[in-house]
């Protein structure tokens, strides 16, 4: 309960942050929703992350442990992101402080179907992480792909 809790919470501040962005105007709108699109994949990162270093053998398997994070990946991939990419808010206006490529709005469909696809291997997740090692392991490098194929695309290589 206090797992579902807090990925809840997690997600009803994101979205708040986002919401925050919309009518507003200019510099502080767009960075607004660069911060939330950033602190989204954050969360991303650190479930993956937990997730991840269980499967390479870093972190000791644990299925509740692993069940919260994919839990985690899966509420956040359902995530309406809508607000978060602002048109002018690319690399190309904003420089250094985005990773994200133009390619996104010349190509938002094809940004669309790249969020699809981690939608479904985030739940795809959710179902194999609790049931032991060897599914996790199966379920990680689906969304490792997902997440490199849309970063391959749409975001500026680091």
């Amino acid at each position: 309960m206090k797992k579902a809790f807090t990925a809840i919470a997690g997600l009803a501040l994101a979205t708040a942050v986002a919401g925050t962005a919309i009518g507003q105007s200019g510099d502080e709108a767009a960075m607004k929703a660069v911060k939330a699109r950033q602190d989204t994949m954050m969360l991303f990162a650190f479930n993956l992350g937990t997730l991840g270093g269980m499967a390479k053998g870093a972190i000791p398997y644990d299925a509740d442990t692993a069940s919260a994070a994919a839990k985690n990946l899966s509420l956040l991939s359902q995530l309406n992101m809508t607000a978060y990419w602002v048109e002018g808010t690319s690399t190309e206006q904003l420089g250094d402080k985005t990773e994200a490529l133009p390619a996104i709005w010349s190509d938002m469909a094809g940004f669309e179907d790249k969020h699809m696809a981690l939608t479904k291997a985030a739940a795809d997740m959710e179902a194999a992480a609790g049931q032991g090692l060897d599914q996790l392991k199966g379920a990680v490098g689906a969304v490792g792909g997902s997440c490199g194929g849309c970063h391959k695309q749409f975001r500026v290589d680091n």
